[in-house]
């Protein structure tokens, strides 16, 4: 017990801590890779969104509701990454407010520089680590949690569309 009477033992601390240290210890490996294909980890998050959006392309405002950027983040990420022709932006025909940000066929290619690598750390740090039946039920655990804190994470995509079940992301 804790001098004010806290339980430093609670086991929510401990979940919290396991999936931040999981999540840590992922993030630093994945780092390593990007960095040898010249990509920070959120430019690398912005052309995977990208490449499995519908037309390969989001609004703005989707694109920032689906990564852990700001809005004014995602403006600057994007303009940097359309300087260096990975992604280009497109003005909303409905909506001059409005733009898209849309993969480009260099951006493509870099994913698919990038992918093999990230595959393979995915499956010998992530997938690997687990049963089939484990995976899936981590994959249902992380979307309810997913889902709560973070309702724009699906914004702009199939899975965000009412209907029947839209492929997963």
């Amino acid at each position: 017990m804790g001098a004010v009477g806290t339980n430093f033992d609670d086991p929510r601390f401990t979940a919290i801590g396991l999936f931040m240290e999981a999540y840590t210890g992922l993030t630093n490996r994945f780092a390593a890779q990007f960095e040898q294909h010249r990509l920070s980890p959120v430019e690398f998050e912005v052309l995977m969104r990208l490449a499995r959006s519908p037309n390969n392309r989001l609004r703005m405002t989707d694109l920032a509701g689906q990564t852990s950027l700001s809005t004014s983040g995602v403006t600057r990420v994007v303009d940097r990454m359309d300087r260096e022709g990975l992604i280009r932006r497109e003005a909303c025909a409905s909506d001059r407010r409005s733009s898209y940000a849309v993969i480009t066929p260099a951006g493509i290619q870099r994913l698919e520089e990038i992918l093999p690598g990230h595959l393979d750390l995915m499956q010998r740090w992530f997938i690997g680590q687990l049963s089939p039946q484990q995976l899936d039920q981590l994959m249902e655990s992380l979307r309810l949690i997913r889902d709560a804190v973070n309702p724009c994470a699906t914004a702009g995509t199939d899975e965000s569309l009412p209907g029947p079940a839209a492929p997963t992301r």
